[in-house]
């Protein structure tokens, strides 16, 4: 009866695929212009610059004031 052994092979680590600048660009300044305006309706939105008349948003994005530590009242 003949015997096997078994010998290790050799796998080289699959690298991830380069992402060229060109296809993350857009996604980055989606996502860095839709920041802006969220720290915008949590931060400022209230008072002299108020684009939304009442203090319905400021209700909505109260506890995330305190949480970043904008004063309100």
């Amino acid at each position: 009866m003949a015997q096997h052994v078994a010998r290790p092979t050799v796998n080289t680590p699959a690298l991830p695929a380069k992402l060229p600048l060109s296809a993350i660009a857009p996604w980055a300044a989606f996502f860095g212009i839709l920041m802006l305006v969220l720290l915008y309706f949590v931060g400022a939105e209230q008072g002299a610059t108020s684009v939304v008349n009442g203090t319905d948003v400021h209700e909505w994005v109260h506890d995330a004031r305190h949480l970043l530590g904008f004063p309100c009242h």
